[in-house]
This record gives structure tokens, C-alpha cells and sequence, in this order.
């Protein structure tokens, strides 16, 4: 399951979606009444539906399409005989018609636009999020390493043990001189 909302709610059916798909299916049941006059529609779909819109509508290929088009309108309904013509010389009727693609096209582009902005702001909350681990994991790592260079000053290494025994050899080729005066005496 999806938890893709911004409430919070997955993507599992209602139970009264269920219900009414299973009585949808037996004939021996009455039907529900739906309690909405709307027809129901699946937001994220029509979402979905919207970018790709808003994708086409920012190509060069919907420009192409577009000035073509607009190009064959004013060409048929200034050549054209004129009784085949629909929209003579102020081309009023092509005005309303790209005031109502563009007023269509902008909630699309900006629902397109809210949900991109969805999409990024859940990314940053993901990318903060590790983040934060990263710098948790490099003050954990900083901490054992400055812990194992404290121990490593306490420990003898070979250098120091080699050390110590060229002293105590020191210290006993000097006393063993004295100690054979001593026992010569």
C-alpha cells in the first residue's frame, strides 16, 4: 500500500466502495443510493492526467500543432467561398477558442505545478532525513575514532617495549661492573 497523500490515508478501498462494488454484482441485492449528486473521481489520477497535459502543453510539437492549426483557420475562412466560412475576418470564434484552451490550461499547469512542489518537498523531508543521519553516523564514527587514538596511547607499542629493554640493558651492563668489583674485593 501507497501512503503517496498528503492526509496520511493508502490507496485501500473504502469499505463502502466494497460494499457497493459487491452489490454491484449480486442481482438479489438492492442497490446503495450514492449520498453525492458528483460523480466520484480518483484525485491522483486526475493528477496524473493533468501533468501529462501540462507536459504536452510546454513542447515545441503543441506549438507546431497550435500554429498550424491557427494558420489553416485564418487560411480556410479568408479563402474559402463563403458560404463554407465559420469565422470570418475578426476571427472572434478562434479568440474564444484559445481563451478557452488557455483558461483550461492554466489550473492544469498549476496543478501539475502543486503536485511537482508535493513531490520536491517530500524529497527534501527524505534528503534532510539523511542528512541528519549522515552528520549522526560521522559524530559516532569522529567519537571511536578519537576513543581508539586514547587507547592507543596507553598501549605499548614495540618501539616503546624496544626502548625500555635497550634502558634496562643499559641499566644492567653498568651494575654488572659493579657487582664484579664487588665480588672481587
Amino acid at each position: 500500500m501507497q501512503a503517496d497523500r498528503r492526509d496520511g490515508r493508502t490507496d485501500r478501498p473504502r469499505p463502502e466502495r466494497v460494499e457497493r462494488a459487491e452489490r454491484v454484482r449480486r442481482l438479489d441485492l438492492p442497490q446503495i443510493r450514492r449520498r453525492r449528486p458528483l460523480p466520484e473521481y480518483d484525485p491522483d489520477a486526475f493528477g496524473r492526467l493533468s501533468e501529462r497535459i501540462a507536459r504536452f502543453l510546454g513542447t515545441g510539437r503543441f506549438i507546431v500543432w497550435m500554429t498550424v492549426v491557427i494558420l489553416l483557420w485564418v487560411v480556410w475562412n479568408i479563402a474559402a467561398p463563403s458560404g463554407l466560412r465559420w469565422d470570418e475576418y475578426p476571427f472572434i470564434f478562434l479568440t474564444l477558442v484559445l481563451s478557452l484552451q488557455a483558461s483550461y490550461a492554466a489550473p492544469l499547469i498549476l496543478l501539475a505545478q502543486n503536485r511537482q512542489s508535493d513531490r520536491d518537498r517530500v524529497s527534501l523531508e527524505q534528503d534532510r532525513a539523511r542528512h541528519e543521519r549522515s552528520i549522526a553516523d560521522t559524530e559516532y564514527l569522529t567519537r571511536e575514532v578519537a576513543a581508539l587514538r586514547m587507547g592507543l596511547g596507553e598501549v605499548a607499542t614495540r618501539d616503546w617495549i624496544r626502548s625500555e629493554l635497550e634502558e634496562l640493558l643499559k641499566d644492567l651492563d653498568q651494575q654488572r661492573p659493579a657487582e664484579s668489583d664487588q665480588r672481587d674485593r
